[in-house]
């Protein structure tokens, strides 16, 4: 349950997420920058596939634009140096990104797993 006492806090009708006023500025920087930052740290972070499935979910064109907007928004976390916990900090550097993919994959729950295989 949400602070408002709602049980799903992402209501479908909600359009105020995590999105900028264009989504499709946003969607397209997820797909220039993702990879350059997974090449470059890939082999360093246990957290990868998660990535990889995170993305897949994302291209699917049957998935709505609210759960695309909340997963532009923690993959964009995830590619911007600007952090909670600097990417260059020894060990802890990503801690800050694995908590919003954990977060967002416990979110997603079981409607992931297909996108884990290459939807």
């Amino acid at each position: 349950m949400d602070p408002l006492g709602r049980d799903n806090f992402f209501d479908d009708n909600e359009p105020e997420l995590l999105m900028s006023s264009n989504p499709i500025k946003d969607e397209s920087e997820v797909d220039e920058n993702l990879w350059v930052k997974l090449e470059r740290v890939g082999k360093k972070i246990s957290f990868a596939k998660d990535i990889l499935a995170l993305y897949r979910y994302l291209k699917d064109p049957i998935i709505s634009w609210h759960r695309k907007s909340i997963i532009i928004g923690a993959l964009i976390y995830f590619i911007t140096p600007i952090d909670a916990i600097p990417d260059i900090a020894p060990l802890i550097g990503y801690l800050d990104d694995l908590g919003v993919i954990t977060a967002l994959l416990k979110y997603l729950g079981s409607e992931l797993i297909p996108y884990y295989q290459g939807h």
